[in-house]
């Protein structure tokens, strides 16, 4: 059997640092090192503000930290400790009781008191905290005796008291770009507290690792670091150890997609999905839901489509379509992936099947294309605004009939412009709840132009 290396000892030697997870080895010891939210660390922000106070001059207001996992909100508070000078405590939700966080309180105000020392107490996970709970921070927030920082991944309106949220700041904090990813696992790989240069990244292997992370950053070192470790034991020889993308799929257990974000694919597999939402193929469209979000497609991407698509191919064929879709978006927003998986699915599968009529969207279409032609003509003169002082000698509002003095609610009148008054937008299909709009919309259309 071959001899192992001097280099790929060394790179194994890289992995051991203890049982520390490389993610937790790479956490930034400062604000200057943290990758992404730039938009909550411009100068004079409450976190830098924060983090730079070393004297407690500037108060003791608390955070809450909202966003998906792995964007650093335990970072940003292990930062702001470190570099303000602050006593770190840490929290975890899951498992921290009552008992637990007046524990910490006291020795807080013992801290304050005695040393002169403030506290940060990070909470992880509050919102699984419960009402009573969240009670017994209030009086060490309120007091001062803690800086609170407090991490959720659920929307903190419904799940954070509102005592406590009126006493702290919401800071919201987005996704990692794929540029934000890049800079986490390039440093990583060459930082003396990561792999330190011992082990080859490919550029290959690099863009399949951000694609699986999918914004997270704790996801990205830990497929770095399971990666690593399989170049690593299998390498031979004097050979630098190097990951592939074929490593990567096999350390992660998980395909890499032939799928980017910017390329062809991109637009390929988002086309299949609209075509077959709109062709009512329900396995189909789930099928190339799944590709995207397996390829790390942004699910807020995913359902604006979805909204496009209950607008333009499902339209007054089911109004309620478009309405489930909006639904599944907020959702997403609201709960982040992969739980929003859910109610994406439910949403295209409600489309899928729900009758199709474009009328609406070929109407406006229609509209559209007769102003920009020049078909526009003068509003009717009862139809024109008759509020403002002259408008009677116009002749403006002049035999206009009020609908709503109609027993029916519609009378007979013209609103169209003359040069227009026999053109038909609308053509309703028959198709689901449209089927009722083309009955009635003949019968208002009747009424209305005296035919």
């Amino acid at each position: 059997m071959a001899a192992i290396s001097i280099a790929n000892m060394n790179a194994q030697r890289g992995l051991r640092s203890g049982a520390t997870p490389l993610a937790v080895r790479m956490r930034p010891m400062s604000l200057d090192e943290v990758a992404g939210q730039k938009h909550l660390l411009t100068p004079g922000s409450p976190l830098v503000s924060l983090a730079s106070d070393k004297s407690g001059e500037q108060g003791s207001v608390s955070i809450i930290l909202w966003g998906p996992p792995g964007t650093g909100k335990t970072t940003l508070a292990k930062a702001i400790a470190h570099s303000s000078g602050r006593k770190f405590v840490e929290l975890s939700a899951v498992t921290a009781g009552v008992r637990d966080v007046r524990h910490v309180m006291d020795e807080a105000l013992s801290a304050r008191d005695l040393y002169g020392l403030s506290t940060i107490l990070f909470l992880d996970e509050i919102h699984r905290f419960t009402k009573a709970q969240q009670d017994a921070l209030l009086p060490g927030v309120e007091n001062g005796w803690v800086i609170l920082v407090a991490a959720t991944t659920e929307n903190p309106s419904f799940s954070v008291i509102s005592p406590l949220l009126s006493r702290s700041l919401l800071l919201t904090l987005e996704t990692l770009s794929d540029d934000d990813l890049g800079i986490v696992i390039d440093r990583a790989v060459t930082d003396g507290r990561g792999l330190a240069d011992a082990i080859a990244l490919d550029s290959e292997a690099r863009v399949a690792i951000i694609r699986l992370a999918s914004g997270d950053a704790r996801r990205a070192l830990t497929a770095l670091e399971a990666s690593a470790v399989s170049a690593s034991v299998s390498a031979v020889g004097d050979a630098r150890p190097v990951i592939t993308a074929e490593i990567v799929a096999l350390a992660v257990d998980r395909a890499l997609l032939r799928y980017d974000r910017n390329g062809d694919e991109h637009y390929d597999v988002i086309s299949a999905f609209i075509k077959s939402v709109r062709g009512s193929d329900v396995d189909a469209a789930l099928h190339y839901l799944a590709r995207m979000i397996e390829a790390g497609e942004d699910p807020r991407f995913i359902a604006r489509r979805v909204i496009i698509s209950a607008a333009e191919d499902v339209g007054m064929a089911d109004p309620q379509a478009l309405v489930i879709a909006v639904a599944a978006a907020d959702a997403v927003q609201l709960i982040g992936m992969p739980e929003g998986r859910i109610p994406l699915a439910e949403a295209v599968v409600y489309l899928a099947t729900a009758p199709k009529s474009n009328a609406a969207y070929l109407a406006l279409d229609a509209a559209i294309a007769d102003v920009r032609a020049g078909k526009i003509g003068r509003v009717p003169k009862p139809l024109r605004d008759a509020h403002y002082p002259g408008a009677t000698r116009l002749g403006h509002g002049a035999g206009y009939v009020y609908a709503h003095d109609s027993v029916l609610g519609v009378v007979e009148q013209q609103y169209l412009p003359d040069e227009l008054t026999e053109t038909a937008y609308y053509r309703p299909t028959e198709h689901g709840h449209e089927r009722e709009v083309f009955a009635r919309w003949a019968k208002l259309k009747k009424i209305i132009r005296g035919k």
